[in-house]
Order: C-alpha cells, then structure tokens, then sequence
C-alpha cells in the first residue's frame, strides 16, 4: 500500500484562493471561544468584560469553554508563579491549533508590582508565546475589549502558512 503524502499547512495554504482564506479567517476571527486563566484581580475584570454591561459575546467570543481542548483563546490575567508557570504551560498546550494568548494586566505581562519577587515569573511571554498584551494594574474592561478587536485584526491579516511554517528539511509529525 503506497503511503499518501501528509497535507502540508505550509506553502501550499498560500495557494488557496484569496476568497477561501477571507471566509475562513472570518470564521476563526468571530468564533473564539476564551480560555480564562484568572489567576488575580485581573480575573475580576475579565468577568465584568463578559457580564452585561460590556458583553464581549458581540464580538464573537465566547467566554469560559468548557476547557483547554475546546479553547483557541487563552486570556492569562493576574501574577504567575514560578510554581503556576507549568500548569500554565501544560494548558497552553493542550489547546488545539490555531491558538491564541493574550496576556492580561501588568502582572501577566511584566511581573507587574511583584516583578523584583524570587517566585514570580517576569512575565507569561517566558513560559508561552503571547500575541496581545493588555497593560494596567488592573486593566479596565475596556482595555479587554480593545485586545480582543486587536487580536482579531491579527487574525483577519493572517496566512495560516506563515504561523505554522516548518523549516525546510523538517518531518510531518
């Protein structure tokens, strides 16, 4: 029996009709369902950004999946510990592709009031790739919901080939 070639997600996606690739960033774009790992008082924001006042679901997200495994949005809000940075890791990696981070509130980013600490992570960036960061101590509702449509934005601009790229010479897995 003659083994078919693997689908590559590389350069051959750069073939796909401009068309395709508008419909099917459209879809990943309105449809992310959000990941919380609220960590600190930056979580307490994330949950006002979802309740009725500011309801991030008009922006097709879809708060609090059930879990990793059914999430492409992880929002890290609050300080990570040196000991909480592999759970973080773990889950991150649990997501399915494509997969987004957004690091939310000056602890996730940089550590925040605590960054001089011997236990905390100097930012979640250390651990987990980060495509949007929200700045603020703690960042208002507001500041979620302007990450977001940035990171649609980055969503909407993005060939599926260039983020999963593999270098040349390199195996299907």
């Amino acid at each position: 029996m003659a083994d078919l070639p693997m689908p590559t997600v590389g350069p051959v996606s750069r073939l796909a009709p401009k068309p395709m690739r508008f419909i099917l960033n459209w879809g990943r774009r309105y449809s992310l369902w959000a990941f919380n790992f609220g960590l600190a008082c930056c979580a307490i924001e994330f949950i006002a950004t979802s309740a009725s006042r500011h309801d991030f679901i008009r922006f097709g997200v879809i708060p609090f999946a059930n879990g990793p495994r059914q999430a492409d949005l992880m929002i890290v809000s609050g300080t990570v510990t040196d000991k909480m940075a592999p759970a973080v890791k773990r889950l991150y990696e649990q997501m399915p592709d494509p997969k987004y981070v957004i690091s939310f509130g000056a602890c996730s980013n940089s550590g925040g009031p605590y960054w001089d600490s011997y236990s905390v992570t100097k930012g979640v960036d250390q651990i987990i790739p980060v495509d949007v960061y929200v700045p603020g101590c703690p960042p208002r509702p507001e500041a979620l919901l302007h990450g977001i449509m940035l990171l649609q934005e980055k969503i909407a601009a993005e060939h599926l080939g260039d983020r999963y790229a593999r270098p040349a010479g390199e195996p299907v897995v």
